[in-house]
């Protein structure tokens, strides 16, 4: 048994979500390995693990076994090149529960611009994105690593995104803006096509950097 599986037998999995203020955002950082070495109060009392739990333990300690692993392939192929990614991921909480958050990141680098640590920020996720969108693509992507293995998970996703004409990135963005934009949240902008620095600024407004 490897060490993901052990963490994830620690607990029972339980159908319901963790009851948690949205507005809060979830903040850890992790060395280039994602060892956990700071987790905010936020991180402690949503994911319900004390800091001392955290400490020295992978960040997969809270992977929930609904995720495909072809999101955490892709999302960690971007950060070891240095470039933040927004995923959308279902989290397991020590109780056995979920929540699901998108990522952001900053990426620190030493002296000689090696890779040195994560700073990750979470926010919650508007649930209709997760429902109407997100929950069954990654059912379908899990269903096919269950069956054909990571590569042919990979290989539907792109084709997935090729037929939407975007990137992952561009497509959970266009989600969230369109949900947002319902709710009037982000009526003064107009979602045309951007450059990275105008995608950055979807974001920043996101997370309220």
């Amino acid at each position: 048994m490897n060490q993901e599986n052990q963490l994830q037998n620690r607990v029972t999995v339980i159908d319901k979500e963790v009851t948690w203020d949205k507005t809060q955002v979830i903040m850890s950082k992790t060395n280039a390995f994602g060892i956990i070495e700071y987790a905010n109060e936020v991180f402690v009392d949503v994911c319900g693990y004390e800091d001392y739990e955290l400490m020295g333990q992978p960040h997969n300690i809270i992977r929930h076994p609904d995720m495909p692993r072809v999101i955490f392939k892709v999302l960690w192929e971007n950060l070891k090149q240095g470039k933040n990614f927004h995923a959308i991921v279902k989290n397991l909480a020590k109780s056995g529960r979920y929540y699901w958050v998108i990522t952001d990141f900053d990426i620190a680098r030493d002296e000689n611009g090696v890779i040195v640590n994560y700073f990750a920020r979470r926010q919650a996720v508007p649930q209709e994105v997760i429902s109407l969108h997100i929950e069954p693509l990654y059912k379908k992507l899990l269903q096919i690593e269950a069956a054909s293995g990571v590569e042919f998970s990979e290989k539907y996703l792109i084709g997935f995104l090729e037929e939407k004409k975007r990137s992952y990135i561009e497509y959970i963005k266009e989600l969230i803006y369109e949900h947002e934009k319902a709710q009037s949240k982000f009526a003064q902008y107009e979602l045309k096509e951007e450059d990275e620095g105008e995608e950055k600024g979807f974001f920043s407004r996101l997370f309220g950097r």
